[in-house]
């Protein structure tokens, strides 16, 4: 489909050297001045979305509605939420004899994944160049033709030299760079936990700021008075964007007085799903296409096959390829297994594919041990009639989500984990903040400033 061009340790250090050179006037440039710029990268996004869906259909194998109503529309989305935040939120205020100021931290490293590629550029760009940073950009080498897009968009909106770079490459020659070099003041990271260990200690040395968002293993818990759609509602959730999500509901804690009526219902909404090509014309809401590659292919596939070894019952789905789509294609079937405890394999690691394991409780106690059992904590779900109840549930799950009787926050909701999911937040005010450094401006108790 496309190729794109390597970018090297030399490149990125070239781009981290602009970036710092155009961060003084950037910086001190008027809010406002600053909204204009971003909402002329918006309009020159807009113009260029159709291409966007369907490099999103090409790399990611995003079916079009899913690649151009949820995955390219969120950048707009984004960009639009931030441009009104940034208005309401309180720059500087007055607290004791000092006048408090927030203030852009600098040159941001942002380094994004490629199964969300824009919505995680456009919650680290929109908050990074609003508030006054410069930015280097690494997308994914496996999705980086719908960055491009969007760099072409952002050229047009003829920011200031140096105050938006991207250099794609892989994370040995360009986001080690970006995470150990003095002039980076600022590494946000989103991917898996393994490659942001490396990139907290690489950091360590120059003491920069590095926010991560990182792997999940989340679970959603039904309660014994939980609705068929509700059931439905979280168990479908590890379908979306083919469970290529860091946050997907891949666990399903399901009261033993229901389980077998649950398991039916959970078979009944997995082996109704279609698996469909990316550009199949009839795919509609709910259908899913391929994983991204064949590695990830590999993957999900190896962990359908320690799932039956370890003694899980398949119930839906398993190793056979889906109908009506090309054999050589990335395809797996939506899977469910049943009888997992979570102390097996699935129940542990990241499968990140649709791929949902359902484990039994007796009591909400247990139901709520066995959530917390994880070395993630990016997100959970409680669905059940009674309000209240799941509310107190949700309050003792250890994550920095917990979705009640919903499927998905709001835009303006923060987006990050506790434990091994990462240190950062995303979206709404607390994302803007994790760009921000607090300034005190200490005064004579008299001074102007401070009435």
């Amino acid at each position: 489909y496309a190729s794109v061009i390597a970018g090297t340790r030399q490149d990125t250090i070239k781009a981290i050297e602009a970036a710092s050179a155009a961060f003084d006037s950037w910086s001190r440039t008027g809010l406002q001045e600053r909204k204009g710029y971003v909402k002329a990268i918006l309009k020159a996004y807009e113009k260029r979305k159709d291409e966007v869906t369907v490099a999103l259909q090409h790399e990611l194998g995003a079916p079009y509605k899913f690649a151009n109503n949820v995955q390219a529309a969120l950048m707009s989305m984004h960009l639009r939420e931030y441009l009104e935040i940034v208005d309401e939120y309180e720059w500087k205020h007055a607290e004791g004899t000092s006048l408090i100021v927030k203030e852009p931290i600098g040159v941001v490293g942002a380094i994004t994944p490629w199964n969300w590629p824009l919505n995680q550029i456009a919650v680290k760009l929109a908050p990074a160049l609003l508030s006054g940073c410069t930015v280097v950009l690494k997308p994914s080498e496996v999705t980086p033709i719908n960055a491009y897009l969007l760099a072409e968009a952002i050229h047009e909106a003829n920011l200031p030299p140096g105050v938006f770079n991207m250099v794609c490459g892989s994370g040995s020659e360009v986001g080690e760079v970006l995470a150990t070099h003095p002039k980076v003041d600022m590494v946000s990271f989103t991917g898996s936990t393994r490659v942001g260990r490396k990139l907290h200690a690489l950091g360590a040395d120059t003491i920069k700021r590095v926010r991560s968002e990182l792997g999940g293993k989340s679970a959603s818990i039904v309660l014994e008075d939980a609705t068929e759609k509700q059931i439905r509602m979280v168990a479908e959730d590890v379908l979306q964007n083919t469970g290529q999500s860091c946050n997907a509901l891949s666990r399903m804690l399901v009261p033993a007085s229901r389980y077998e009526e649950i398991l039916a219902i959970v078979k009944d909404a997995f082996e109704s799903t279609r698996v469909v090509d990316a550009f199949d014309s009839t795919a509609g809401r709910g259908d899913i296409g391929p994983l991204s590659s064949h590695a990830q292919l590999d993957k999900v596939r190896n962990y359908i096959q320690i799932g039956i070894r370890d003694g899980a019952r398949l119930i839906a789905g398993g190793l056979d390829a889906p109908h009506g789509v090309d054999p050589r294609g990335f395809f797996v079937l939506p899977t469910v297994f049943a009888d997992v405890t979570n102390d097996m394999t699935i129940a542990r690691e990241e499968v990140f594919g649709p791929v949902l394991s359902i484990i039994s409780y007796r009591t909400e106690e247990e139901a709520i041990r066995t959530a917390n059992d994880t070395i993630y904590g990016l997100s959970n779900a409680v669905v059940g009639q009674d309000e209240d109840r799941a509310v107190q549930i949700a309050s003792r799950l250890r994550s920095g989500q917990v979705c009640v009787n919903v499927a998905f926050g709001g835009m303006r909701a923060p987006f990050g984990g506790y434990k091994q999911s990462g240190d950062g937040r995303e979206q709404g005010t607390h994302g803007l903040e994790d760009f921000l450094q607090v300034k005190a401006i200490n005064l004579p108790r008299k001074s102007r400033y401070l009435q």
